[in-house]
């Protein structure tokens, strides 16, 4: 959400860009500036301070870079790996001279910076990190470092070494480090559960899959870590890992944005699908430049590895065909509609694809020699109910693509989806689907309107006589999104709609406002009064929705917190009542 007010220039945020970006191949300092256009000469001004500055430093070579926005720009220096932290700091005393200069600020002690940068510098630099990093090129070994540790190889071949113990390059066996099968996950939708169905296609396989998402970090069956992995630290503990046969990440946006891609190659990357979401954060304001956001993952591709794109989003279609003229790579397509005009294109000339046809998933990967062929049929991807999901029929399929590409025959890719269940154990919190005595109860991560529409399409092929749904938004949302949240849920045609507060994520909102905001907005799309409720969070709205269950129902506990408690909740309620039966009454956790 983007506040049009007038404000003075002003440093938001100052960080590292460690790896690829949004901008460009080069690890960075970045800063991020409140600048309204009428102040856009500052930025010139930082330049030329920014220059002065490299040259006192001895980094003449490095270069600069900016992108402007509405109320604000980010500002890049290049660096190397070794210096980033003291580049960070010529950023913001660039940034401060160009305050000055432009009459906004009292002038800095321009002589101190100076010396004290090349302080920094010289403390900070490490010339064997970069000497590594050019040599495992060289070698065209992986590469991973962080503040602590910095590695070669992934999986049983991974060498590690404590930074201040760095190896000289020249005496160590690089043909013993190996790479493993990797991809990358993104999108706004259905990444967790894409990277959770390509595992299972990996295992079934016959490879030990790690992967790494917003949940947790698995190796085979094995979770070693649980949280929100989805950024470079849990990349890099999963490649790490001496069990790991094959890798699949879930990359989200704010790592992205925050940080840059961990490693510098991937064999396949996979966008579901881009939707608004998280708007107002590090100058990403539009669905565009959301959409560019995710896009970062192709920068990890070289020409043969396939960047697998969602046909049926508009806006991703769209991009494509802008970055399409300046990269020079391999674009793989899958579709719920065999008829989508980038599926037909690819089909004609044998290129990769994946889609629906008469209730069928077909492949084509292009390889010489194969056609396309019947992939499963839709009733044989247990995730999708019989075909009732369709939104994880479009994983699936995305997930196909991304398991081909890691070199997955089509009988594993199959078998996997077929055994992937999406159920509690091994897709937890996104669309576990219970049964109980004719009671229909799902529990879902659904954040944004684009997910719950996808949700609210599954459940049209249910029969309820009642429909209860609970749900709530962080307060890092913007209005018009919470807004449009609620108005999703409303278009399921609840009977019952229960508001919960996020305690802990009110990130600037006063305590109470985000479901205040639903309220008035399903009171302004025809929900009467009485059939809305606020709860405090929820595991409280979750233990109403199932006191209040009756035979016939259809239960949406959309909990975007305490999940585990709320899925305990939901055991003891079905437990409960498979004490005391009806005649027709049956259990079972689809």
């Amino acid at each position: 959400m983007v506040d049009s007010a007038i404000k003075n220039p002003a440093l938001l945020d100052s960080r590292r860009l460690t790896g690829a970006n949004l901008y460009w191949d080069r690890p960075s300092a970045i800063i991020e500036v409140q600048l309204d256009a009428a102040d856009s000469a500052i930025i010139i001004r930082w330049q030329r301070a920014v220059q002065v500055l490299l040259a006192a430093s001895d980094l003449q070579s490095e270069q600069t870079c900016q992108r402007s926005y509405e109320g604000g720009a980010s500002l890049l220096i290049s660096s190397p790996i070794d210096a980033l932290y003291a580049m960070c700091e010529l950023n913001e005393v660039a940034w401060a001279q160009a305050l000055h200069s432009h009459g906004r600020a009292a002038a800095p002690d321009w002589t101190a910076e100076i010396v004290r940068l090349r302080e920094l510098f010289a403390a900070e630099r490490q010339p064997r990190l970069p000497q590594l990093q050019v040599a495992a090129r060289r070698h065209r070994v992986p590469f991973l470092w962080d503040d602590d540790e910095v590695s070669i190889g992934y999986g049983a071949s991974c060498q590690v070494w404590p930074m201040a113990e760095l190896p000289e390059p020249a005496k160590l066996h690089w043909s013993s480090a190996k790479s493993v099968p990797l991809a990358l996950v993104t999108g706004t939708n259905g990444k967790s559960t894409s990277v959770r169905m390509v595992a299972a296609m990996l295992q079934a396989s016959g490879l030990r899959a790690g992967l790494t998402s917003t949940d947790f970090i698995r190796v085979g069956d094995e979770t070693i870590a649980e949280g929100d992995y989805s950024g470079s630290g849990g990349a890099r503990t999963l490649l790490r890992h001496a069990a790991v046969q094959a890798a699949v990440l879930e990359v989200a946006r704010g790592g992205l944005l925050r940080r840059g891609l961990a490693m510098e190659r991937a064999d396949a990357a996979l966008i579901t699908n881009v939707a608004a979401d998280h708007l107002g954060e590090f100058g990403i304001n539009t669905l565009a430049d959301l959409i560019e956001a995710k896009f970062i993952v192709h920068r990890a591709l070289d020409e043969k590895s396939p960047l697998i794109l969602n046909a049926d989003d508009v806006g991703i279609v769209a991009f494509e065909q802008q970055l399409r003229k300046h990269r020079h790579g391999t674009t793989w397509w899958f579709s719920q509609d065999a008829r989508n005009h980038q599926i037909e294109a690819h089909r004609q000339q044998g290129l990769g694809a994946c889609w629906l046809q008469d209730d069928a998933v077909w492949i084509n990967t292009g390889k010489t020699g194969m056609e396309p062929r019947q992939l499963c049929t839709q009733q044989q991807i247990t995730s999708s109910r019989g075909g009732l999901l369709r939104y994880n029929l479009q994983n699936a399929m995305g997930a196909a693509l991304v398991a081909a590409a890691l070199g997955v025959h089509d009988a594993a890719i199959a078998q996997g989806l077929e055994q992937f269940r999406g159920d509690e154990t091994d897709n937890p919190g996104r669309g576990n689907w219970f049964e109980h005595d004719g009671i229909h109860i799902v529990v879902d991560f659904a954040h944004n309107d684009h997910g719950l529409v996808a949700l609210a399409d599954g459940l049209r092929g249910l029969q309820g006589r009642r429909v209860t749904i609970m749900l709530g938004q962080a307060g890092d949302r913007g209005d018009a999104a919470i807004r449009s949240m609620a108005r999703a849920a409303v278009s399921m045609q609840p009977d019952r709609m229960l508001l919960y507060q996020l305690p802990g994520y009110e990130r600037g909102r006063d305590i109470g406002e985000p479901p205040a905001l639903m309220r008035a907005e399903a009171l302004a799309n025809g929900m009467a009064a009485d059939s809305l409720l606020l709860m405090p969070d929820p595991l409280s709205a979750a233990r109403n929705i199932l006191q209040h269950a009756q035979s016939g129902d259809v239960l949406v506990l959309l909990a975007l917190i305490q999940r585990r408690e709320i899925l305990q909740l939901v055991h003891e309620f079905i437990d409960k009542q498979a004490m005391n039966p009806t005649p027709s009454g049956m259990s079972k956790n689809t």
